[in-house]
């Protein structure tokens, strides 16, 4: 059974950060694209930013480029998302996601974690 377990989520001030983290059991894992999502209330879901499971690259969101950051740990078989400079735009359900895919204007996943609530506070 395929688990996407995540954690870190919760409310923080402007300004401020929050380190999600993403374990996973049932996978591979260093051979998978693993990835983070998120969605706002009445908003589409949203890439924000993936890491290769194959040469480790990662790419992220243009919007948040700036202030947040994958990465990963084979060993351990999870995916962080670090997120600095928070302000309240980027409140979301944050979602982690084992080998996303888009398809048209949707996105896809082979597994998809339950999505921690970050709220971030003016």
């Amino acid at each position: 059974q395929v688990q996407l377990v995540e954690a870190g989520g919760g409310l923080v001030q402007a300004g401020g950060s929050l380190r999600l983290s993403c374990a996973s059991s049932g996978i591979t894992f260093s051979n998978d694209n693993m990835a983070w999502f998120r969605q706002a209330p009445g908003k589409e879901r949203e890439f924000v930013a993936l890491t290769v499971g194959r040469g480790g690259n990662t790419y992220v969101a243009d919007s948040v480029a700036s202030r947040y950051t994958i990465s990963r740990d084979n060993a351990k078989s999870t995916v962080f998302l670090q997120m600095d400079n928070l302000n309240p735009e980027d409140t979301a359900v944050y979602y982690c996601a084992a080998n996303p895919s888009k398809n048209g204007p949707t996105w896809r996943a082979q597994y998809w974690g339950q999505g921690p609530q970050v709220t971030v506070s003016s």
